[in-house]
């Protein structure tokens, strides 16, 4: 992959936020919309507000060379795809398939592959190839699957060589929305039935849009049931939602700013993902949710957040995979709240793009943050005024967002480094903050 080019960006203390953003499209249901209308059944399917972000680029990317048809355009800023199905008939890669910076694109392009009588070998960049594998190859190669890894199957590059495959019953060993749909993915080209279980449940998903597609799937004291279909899947035409973890930032600066009011439209609220929902009202956020609706199978709404005193709260248990990837924005949300706030729990920050637990514990620090870095978390202890420092993206896109937030109420300039880590997920995030505000350059 070609290097990108470096980037950085200066925030500065704003005197007020005020607007409407419209949200780009959910990452987490984009890369499911479009690797699951590849399988289904002959067809087209029509997928708008297609997510803009490089990760999402990287599936489009893998499934185009796995020979499936997909066409894209660009109508008033927002992207439409339309992807013909080819029932599971795909073609072996002339060359490595690269997932780039996405997890989920591995992931779940592994669990497809697993059921395909060919070989497939899928790598990343160097952030990827550093991530935990093996606990995706294992349920794999349970079920039948020929895959390898670097390192006695922990690490990408993986060689995957699929086909006749049996279902299996799985308890996955911590909560992982990308290992259970790799491994429903593989269960939907196996004999006999598979089962997941999940002791605390991940994001959902892939369990609403495959029952869309008209697959039998059951779900009962937290197990997963999915018999293999005796047919394609039918196509699913889809508008994604708003992505939620993009309002994350935006839900922030609202509540932490002392003068602001934002809208973010159209913004999924799947029950499963809303953790910085609860965590933000937990706080005392001043927050209204309105014009509820359900799109595709998945509830959408309008939220509006405004100036608010926050104080600290813990944040442990089942809440922590409904708000993973928001954890960042919200170790900010905890330096502006008046007393401690403490996370807990979530060990999984380690193994990010970033490790998240060291990476925002320095960067906010650099701003004058007061933060105690735990094995599984951080306590943070707010009431400290933040001020101007240069910082670091570490090239993780979740960090950079956090800390242009962080910017918008410190003393002083912040700079921050290698800011362009935000296209993975949210290329548009720089120009919906000017939006808000003038004073960002």
């Amino acid at each position: 992959m070609a290097k990108q080019q470096e980037v950085t960006r200066r925030v500065r203390i704003c005197p007020g936020l005020t607007g409407e953003i419209d949200l780009p499209g959910d990452k987490s249901i984009s890369h499911r919309a479009i690797i699951f209308n590849s399988f289904a059944h002959q067809g087209e399917a029509q997928i708008s507000n297609f997510s803009p972000g490089q990760d999402c680029a990287s599936t489009v990317r893998c499934l185009r060379a796995l020979g499936t048809k997909i066409t894209r355009e660009i109508k008033q800023d927002a992207i439409s795809l339309v992807i013909s199905g080819n029932e599971a008939n795909f073609q072996e890669a002339s060359d490595v398939l690269n997932a780039g910076n996405s997890g989920t694109t591995m992931r779940l392009l592994s669990g497809l592959l697993a059921s395909q009588p060919f070989l497939s070998i899928i790598t990343g960049d160097a952030s990827l190839r550093s991530r935990p594998m093996k606990r995706l190859v294992e349920p794999l190669r349970a079920m039948g699957a020929d895959i390898q890894g670097r390192q006695e199957n922990s690490f990408a590059p993986l060689a995957i060589r699929g086909g006749n495959l049996k279902g299996i019953e799985y308890a996955l060993p911590i909560p992982s929305a990308q290992i259970k749909t790799a491994i429903l993915l593989a269960g939907l080209f196996a004999h006999g039935k598979t089962a997941v279980y999940e002791e605390i449940p991940s994001r959902d998903h892939t369990e609403r849009m495959l029952k869309q597609m008209g697959v039998q799937l059951r779900q009962e004291d937290n197990w997963i049931y999915l018999n293999p279909p005796t047919s394609p899947p039918h196509p699913l035409s889809i508008h994604i939602p708003g992505d939620i973890s993009s309002a994350a930032y935006f839900l922030v600066a609202g509540a932490i700013h002392p003068r602001s009011r934002i809208t973010l439209r159209n913004c999924g609220i799947n029950p499963t993902r809303t953790g910085i929902l609860d965590v933000l009202t937990a706080m005392g956020a001043m927050m209204q949710i309105k014009n509820k609706r359900t799109e595709a199978g998945e509830p959408v709404a309008d939220i509006t957040i405004e100036s608010s005193e926050l104080k600290g709260i813990e944040i442990a248990g089942e809440i922590i995979p409904r708000l993973i990837d928001e954890i960042p924005v919200l170790a900010v949300a905890g330096c502006v709240a008046k007393g401690k706030t403490v996370i807990r729990g979530a060990g999984e920050l380690r193994v990010k793009e970033s490790d998240r637990i060291t990476t925002v514990s320095r960067e906010l620090s650099r701003m004058g943050a007061r933060i105690e870095e735990l094995p599984d978390g951080m306590i943070i202890y707010g009431g400290t005024s933040l001020y101007g420092a240069e910082v670091s993206s570490h090239f993780d896109h979740r960090l950079a967002m956090s800390l242009a937030i962080a910017g918008l109420i410190a003393r002083g300039e912040t700079i921050v480094n290698h800011a362009q880590a935000t296209r993975i997920s949210y290329p548009s995030f720089w120009d919906n903050l000017e939006k808000l505000t003038l004073d960002v350059n």
